[in-house]
């Protein structure tokens, strides 16, 4: 008697982007296998591939859209029949817009693809198929409100949703069952975790916002059998006084904080809608490091926004001495299709200045 045997299907997944795209992208993949499907590490033997896409940055985005062609012509070349689908932020872009004419132009753009799929489709019920073995990601947010002006990811993912925090919590209890002893707490911007749950309001740097639970979150899971708590990433208008504390009184919490600034002047900070001050930003890490013992700072800065002259730069330089950060991740500023800067703001820096200039802050601070 001869037995049929049915060959899994195989996927292939390829993530561009932020921390948030790799937490994603460990549930697709888990999403794929319950499916039964089968993941390969070479795209050509793949049966589907899934891109989790990024658009923040124009190189990103350029990868993408290379790598759908690159398919596009094997399968011509081969006759082969890889099934493309786009995740990520290209395709939220496209979902958000209620008019459905950003899908349209996707699908004309793009008639390889096969489908664009919201990465929504993909529950926070599935547990994650974790690919770092010493860190468990878990998101406890989805989206952003703050529509800095320079930034696409609002319009991307949609507002700021929090997860339930008993969700939260069962997550990490399944990662701590697994042998998991760190964890990374990941969302667009964490400090102000459940704001949506319409928390009263507080009035920080001049900004009026949602109370957050976020200091409420970490001391729940500080309390736990962890070696290390991190997370990422921190809006500087967000962090309360109670979120210091808690950092302070937990020294499994680590002390290696990213904090971005994004620039160090305030004219260009006012433009690109980060709502403090040069000033405000310096007194938050005088009062963290005076409350946290051992404490260290890492950033983002965007180099080269409209409008950054040279003496705006040299603002940043001169904060960036001051605050002595750990580590600087430093991106030349390229205009984003659909946000509020690449609208009414000239592109003015020349690429040979902005690169200068990411030269002197990487010196600066990455080459201690």
């Amino acid at each position: 008697m001869r037995y049929l045997i049915k060959l899994r299907m195989k996927f292939f997944i390829k993530t561009f982007g932020c921390i948030q795209n790799t937490a994603d992208s460990e549930r697709i993949k888990a999403f794929y296998w319950d499916k039964g499907f089968e993941e390969i590490k070479n795209w050509k033997e793949a049966d589907i591939v899934i891109i989790n896409t990024c658009i923040i940055r124009e190189s990103a985005e350029n990868r993408v859209y290379g790598l759908i062609d690159n398919i596009d012509k094997w399968n011509k070349k081969n006759k082969s029949k890889i099934k493309i689908i786009v995740t990520g932020c290209l395709a939220g872009l496209a979902d958000k817009d209620k008019t459905g004419k950003k899908l349209r132009q996707l699908k004309k753009d793009f008639p390889a693809v096969s489908e664009f799929m919201p990465i929504e489709k993909i529950s926070f019920d599935i547990k994650p198929l974790r690919e770092n073995n010493d860190m468990a990601l878990i998101p406890i947010s989805f989206g952003c409100s703050n529509f800095c002006s320079y930034c696409i990811v609002p319009f991307a993912r949609g507002p700021e949703k929090s997860r339930k925090m008993e969700e939260i919590l069962e997550e990490i209890d399944d990662a701590i069952k697994t042998g998991f002893k760190k964890v990374m707490l990941i969302g667009q911007n964490v400090n102000s975790y459940g704001s949506d749950f319409g928390e009263t309001t507080l009035v920080s740097m001049g900004k009026k916002r949602f109370k957050s639970l976020f200091h409420k979150l970490l001391e729940e899971v500080a309390k736990k059998d962890l070696d290390k708590i991190s997370f990422v990433s921190s809006n500087p208008w967000d962090f309360s006084d109670e979120l210091i504390e808690i950092i302070a009184k937990y020294e499994n919490i680590d002390r290696l904080l990213h904090l971005p600034i994004q620039a160090g002047d305030d004219e260009v900070l006012k433009n690109m809608n980060r709502g403090y001050t040069s000033k405000e930003y310096l007194d938050l890490v005088k009062k963290i490091r005076s409350k946290v013992k051992g404490v260290k700072f890492s950033t983002d800065i965007i180099i080269g926004f409209p409008g950054e002259g040279e003496k705006a730069f040299q603002n940043t330089v001169k904060l960036c001495k001051e605050v002595n950060f750990e580590i600087g991740y430093l991106n030349k500023y390229s205009p984003r299709k659909g946000t509020v800067s690449a609208k009414i703001y000239k592109d003015d820096i020349p690429m040979s200045e902005k690169k200068r200039r990411w030269n002197i802050l990487n010196d600066l601070i990455n080459k201690k």
